[in-house]
């Protein structure tokens, strides 16, 4: 489980295929110090990667064809820049919002533009996954937590301040390049209550909350 908030960005060194899948190293020069172990997991532009071998600040991860189905992980060439964090401790404060590493789709940036010392940006998101995304929700974009400004059909805006932009990937993002997103968990929850199992009796309806005042 990770927040979104970055801790630093990493650089890839190698991107190999292995028998169908990926091994990706990223140096990782922020995490030197730290104790990664075997084992543990990274969100690597929002996708949660297992270390399968550390060589000083080089992090070497496994990636499934699942995995490579469902990002752009695939497209990684050596030199290229993503953003990291690692999982969440009991003690840590929660600054974004609960994030699980698991891809649901890929948005695309469609709009550009600076508002005061902020950039406002503009993503196209898949049709099944626009149900999802709320105004003043949260949604997490190559793994960095963010508000939902406006919702508009397929289209979302969201609003970076100057700090965002200097300390992720974010601001080597172009019109037209695509992005990881995952939607927020509750939303996800909430819909498969909603649609419940149809041999049960107890299902959560659309009719029962509306019933019950809370629709």
């Amino acid at each position: 489980m990770f927040t979104g908030i970055i801790e630093t960005v990493g650089q890839v060194r190698a991107a190999r295929r292995t028998g169908g899948d990926v091994r990706i190293v990223i140096a990782a020069e922020h995490f030197l110090n730290h104790d990664i172990a075997i084992g543990d997991s990274v969100a690597c532009n929002g996708v949660c990667l297992t270390v399968i071998e550390r060589n000083g600040a080089d992090l070497s991860f496994d990636v499934s064809i699942e995995s490579i189905n469902h990002s752009l992980i695939g497209d990684w060439q050596e030199g290229a820049m993503v953003n990291l964090e690692l999982a969440l401790q009991p003690q840590s404060r929660l600054g974004g919002h609960l994030v699980s590493g698991h891809v649901d789709g890929l948005a695309e940036l469609v709009e550009l533009k600076e508002d005061a010392r902020s950039w406002r940006m503009k993503f196209k998101a898949p049709k099944q996954l626009k149900k999802y995304i709320a105004q003043k929700g949260s949604i997490t974009i190559n793994g960095i937590s963010l508000t939902v400004n406006n919702v508009a059909d397929q289209y979302f805006e969201i609003n970076v301040i100057p700090h965002t932009f200097e300390v992720t990937t974010l601001g080597d993002i172009k019109v037209g390049h695509r992005v990881h997103i995952e939607v927020d968990l509750i939303a996800r929850y909430l819909e498969r209550l909603l649609i419940g199992d149809s041999t049960s009796k107890g299902d959560l309806s659309y009719s029962f909350l509306a019933e019950h005042g809370f629709a």
